[in-house]
């Protein structure tokens, strides 16, 4: 509990999913939380299931607008460590059929996002803090056809990691890869089939089940408390890139 006890914790989609996965385990690791979303309202809920003993502010953003990047670091003034878990429902359509205006819609939100994030998280993020953004399966198991973008925005992490854990040393930066996790997200993407493509899924994987965001948010945790970890990519898949 003392590597994260007292430290100001950053993140990025906080108030569903992963984000609030990684929330409620920082704040049972005695974190001070900075919770940022798009929606006021959804962060507000977020924050009262975390109870009333959470040290927790939240802030609104949209990671797609520089200024509102800038502002919020400003805002949130020095801090310890920044996960970054937010996301949006990648473009699906066969290479030939592809919406390029989606496309870019995607990676401003997704990569552009991140490397605004890192200009702006790393001038006020503390000597020895980390960053951890995240990727997906998809690097590793493109869906077909229609996973080339995806594909391409989730690999690409790896290697911005690497290169930004050399230019901040010895602040920290690492990517948590998930594999398929029941989050509102996966709602968006499968609809009414959800529940037979995890059923599908969690059969055919080794760790024989679907994961929750409690599952995941342990590797975000190792990331921030580990201070020999930097410049990795954690994969969290129960075995899904295997298969």
């Amino acid at each position: 509990m003392a590597a994260l006890m007292g430290k100001k914790v950053v993140i990025i989609g906080g108030s569903s999913g992963i984000g609030l996965g990684v929330a409620e385990a920082a704040v049972e690791r005695g974190a001070e939380l900075v919770m940022v979303g798009r929606s006021l309202e959804r962060l507000a809920a977020a924050k009262a299931s975390l109870g009333p003993q959470a040290n927790v502010e939240t802030i609104s953003a949209d990671m797609t607008n520089e200024a509102e990047i800038a502002r919020l670091f400003e805002e949130v003034g020095p801090f310890d460590h920044l996960a970054a878990t937010a996301g949006s429902p990648p473009p699906g359509s066969p290479i030939r059929e592809i919406n390029i205006a989606e496309v870019r819609a995607f990676v401003d939100n997704k990569l552009l996002g991140a490397i605004l994030m890192a200009k702006y998280a790393s001038r006020t993020l503390k000597t020895g803090g980390s960053i951890t953004f995240t990727s997906g399966i998809n690097k590793d198991r493109p869906p077909v056809p229609g996973g080339a973008v995806v594909s391409a925005i989730a690999g690409s992490f790896s290697y911005f990691i690497r290169a930004l854990a050399l230019e901040l040393a010895p602040m920290r930066v690492n990517v948590v890869s998930p594999g398929w996790v029941d989050t509102p997200m996966f709602e968006q993407l499968a609809g009414i089939m959800k529940s037979e493509l995890f059923e599908t899924m969690a059969a055919q994987l080794p760790a024989g089940k679907i994961a929750t965001p409690a599952d995941i948010s342990p590797a975000y945790v190792y990331a921030m408390e580990s201070e020999f970890t930097t410049g990795q990519t954690i994969d969290i898949d129960g075995g899904q890139s295997l298969i």
